[in-house]
């Protein structure tokens, strides 16, 4: 079983406003995030929020299973940490996406997937022309992603443990984040 976790849980300072809700395309931000993971077929569907929840979840399909985080200040290892308590028993491995990347893609996380099934690798990385994106954690290292702090998410078991990561290439930039309204332009 694959979990998709989306973080959306922030609250979106350099914004100005709730960014989760912000219309990109037609759909609220944090549905790209959202619908690349159900147009990927994960077997279940978390998002965490926090700042202005009862608005954010007002835009989360009804089949999703969302998770307060009230701890969301203290920063996005919280908001991971909430949607890692949650998951599944069967959950296998998890895929991170942030609700502010609208241009990740069903086949981004369809290749996250490839590279956990090949592999098995603790954490399967998405790496783009210009960096790194993305990522998917395995089971075995949940308890350890559930205890970091800060907004440094699983970067910090990246650096720590570089022989734990899987590098999947695409062969095109990475998506943008969305951080401030100039970003929409």
């Amino acid at each position: 079983m694959i979990s998709g976790i989306v973080l959306a849980a922030g609250t979106s300072s350099r914004f100005g406003a709730t960014k989760q809700l912000i219309d990109v395309d037609g759909r609220p931000l944090v549905r790209h995030a959202i619908d690349a993971l159900l147009d990927a077929a994960v077997d279940e569907l978390i998002v965490v929020v926090g700042h202005d929840a009862s608005a954010v979840r007002a835009a989360i399909p009804d089949d999703v299973i969302v998770v307060d985080n009230r701890d969301y200040r203290d920063g996005q290892a919280t908001s991971l940490a909430a949607a890692l308590h949650d998951v599944d028993n069967d959950s296998e491995a998890a895929i991170i996406l942030l609700a502010d990347q609208p241009g990740v893609t069903a086949d981004d996380v369809g290749a996250l997937i490839e590279g956990f099934r090949t592999t098995r690798a603790q954490i399967v990385r998405l790496v783009f022309t210009d960096g790194p994106g993305p990522a998917l954690l395995s089971r075995e290292i949940y308890a350890e992603a559930g205890h970091l702090h800060g907004d440094a998410g699983a970067r910090v078991l990246m650096a720590s443990h570089p022989e734990w990561v899987h590098e999947v290439h695409v062969d095109r930039p990475a998506p943008p984040d969305i951080d401030t309204p100039n970003d929409l332009l």
